[in-house]
């Protein structure tokens, strides 16, 4: 175990962090509020990891699994208190509290502690923003990198080839490269997403703020009442829009972007998600219609918007959709199942595990009929492999192990059935809102302290998919550590 390979990647990943955080300061001079104690704790945090990275300029980074497992949680660790540290300074709330809300930012999560965001100075909504920002794009780098070396036959796998027919190494020489480009499409969505948020009628703070929690499937807004505070039916077909975009697979925006090639956009996957995003919420539409009383426009305008926001995992709201019957709830509920496309800012299970589960499915019902054929499973022309197959299954399983194991906790509090299980599935999920206590026009700051650090990291055991996290608790990890 080499340390200095950890404490580098650490104290590079922090120096760009300190960096980002210098907009926060930027958003205070120019509000001009108290961004003071702000400013120094940014200086701070980038000088002290500044120096280590100095200190360690002439290592030759070299991870193995096992470092990379321990960057990859330390990361996060790292990311909580260093977001919190601002939100704790400016705000009335615990420090538990404030790291709740930094890792519900970074890990795009969306849900919150705060009842009142309208009273929050101008650089702590940024900042809020600002994380969800960082994490939406930062998780599919970070999924390029070090993930792919702790799990090479996970969502990763589906994420480079199997889910969209795309190859990195085809599409850019390196992995950094890749990175970079992907880098380069998320800014060209956020910059787009922000443009005509302004056209249609948001100031530039909103339409900036919105833009990088719409990008990143996160949820964060800088109102009370989320979406619903602009009441513009452009500003709600533009999000629906991009919170699709963005719960799509990046590589495949990359490559119409830098290639002018649509091929990774007639993925199965991609293919299934629109289709279950048309089904719901035309099912939801229908529905609302039918309590509401509103106009077929304006049910579909609402349930579609609704569908796009939970599907992808990124939390707006234009209405309460808790309030509605018990089948608008079960459709929405659906939703929150479904997730995002594999290699997206999106979370939740992804698309691409459900097609590969109900093909394994179909084709074990297809060999007890003939059993002495060779059936194997496809996913866009390509023969997937055993372990692809069975890291799907224990994905699957893991998801719905920690699902319960968090709904038994918020439950074991004296919470109701509906709280415990929609707040479990949206903090595992990366989803945000839930329903009952957690809906959309509540937040989670009910939870005691303790209650915030649990379910925190639940939020980042789902982010990053679950391996990377339950490894820690494999014997073989420690030994001869």
């Amino acid at each position: 175990m080499d340390f200095k390979n950890i404490f580098k990647i650490l104290s590079i990943v922090g120096t760009v962090l300190g960096i980002f955080f210098l907009l926060d300061v930027f958003v205070g001079f120019i509000y001009d509020e108290r961004y003071l104690k702000l400013l120094i704790f940014d200086a701070l945090f980038i000088s002290v990891n500044l120096l280590i990275w100095l200190l360690l300029a002439k290592h030759q980074i070299n991870l193995k699994i096992k470092e990379s497992v321990l960057t990859v949680n330390l990361l996060w660790i790292l990311l909580g208190i260093a977001g919190a540290i601002p939100l704790a300074l400016y705000s009335d709330i615990s420090f538990s509290s404030a790291v709740f809300e930094a890792i519900s930012g970074f890990t795009t999560t969306g849900a919150t502690v705060y009842g009142d965001l309208e009273s929050l100075p101008f650089m702590l909504l940024f900042h809020r923003s600002l994380t969800h920002w960082i994490g939406g794009m930062g998780i599919i780098v970070l999924g390029v990198g070090l993930l792919s070396i702790i799990n090479p036959t996970g969502s990763l796998s589906l994420f480079k080839a199997e889910s969209t027919g795309i190859s990195m190494e085809k599409l850019t020489p390196k992995i950094k490269h890749t990175a970079l480009s992907l880098w380069g499409v998320y800014v060209i969505l956020t910059i787009v997403d922000m443009t005509l948020l302004k056209l249609f009628g948001m100031n530039w703070f909103d339409a900036i703020n919105h833009a990088f929690s719409t990008i990143s499937t996160g949820g964060f807004s800088t109102k009370n009442n989320s979406i619903a505070y602009f009441n513009n039916d452009g500003v709600i077909w533009v999000t629906t829009i991009f919170m699709m975009l963005a719960a799509t697979n990046f590589l495949a925006h990359l490559k119409f972007f830098y290639y002018n090639d649509a091929s990774g956009y007639k993925s199965e996957e991609f293919k299934w998600f629109v289709i279950i995003f048309l089904f719901l919420g035309s099912m939801l539409t229908i529905v609302h219609v039918d309590v509401s009383g509103d106009t077929f426009y304006d049910a579909a305008k609402h349930s579609f918007f609704t569908i796009s926001s939970v599907m992808t995992t990124t939390g707006f709201a234009t209405v309460n959709y808790a309030s509605w019957s018990h089948t608008a709830i079960g459709v929405v509920f659906v939703a929150m199942l479904i997730g995002g496309n594999a290699g997206s800012t999106a979370g939740g299970m992804k698309v691409i595990r459900y097609v590969v589960i109900v093909k394994t499915i179909l084709s074990e019902l297809k060999r007890i009929i003939h059993p002495n054929a060779f059936i194997s499973v496809f996913v866009d022309g390509i023969k997937l492999k055993n372990t692809i197959i069975s890291s799907t299954f224990v994905f699957f399983f893991l998801y719905v192990l920690t699902t319960i194991i968090v709904t038994l906790y918020i439950y074991s509090k004296g919470l109701d059935a509906m709280t415990s299980i929609s707040g479990a599935i949206a903090i595992v999920g990366n989803i945000g809102p839930g329903f009952s206590l957690v809906g959309p026009e509540d937040n989670f700051n009910f939870f005691n302290d303790f209650d915030k650090i649990v379910l925190s990291i639940a939020m980042i055991i789902g982010r990053l998919e679950f391996y990377t996290v339950f490894v820690l608790f494999s014997a073989s990890f420690w030994k001869k550590f």
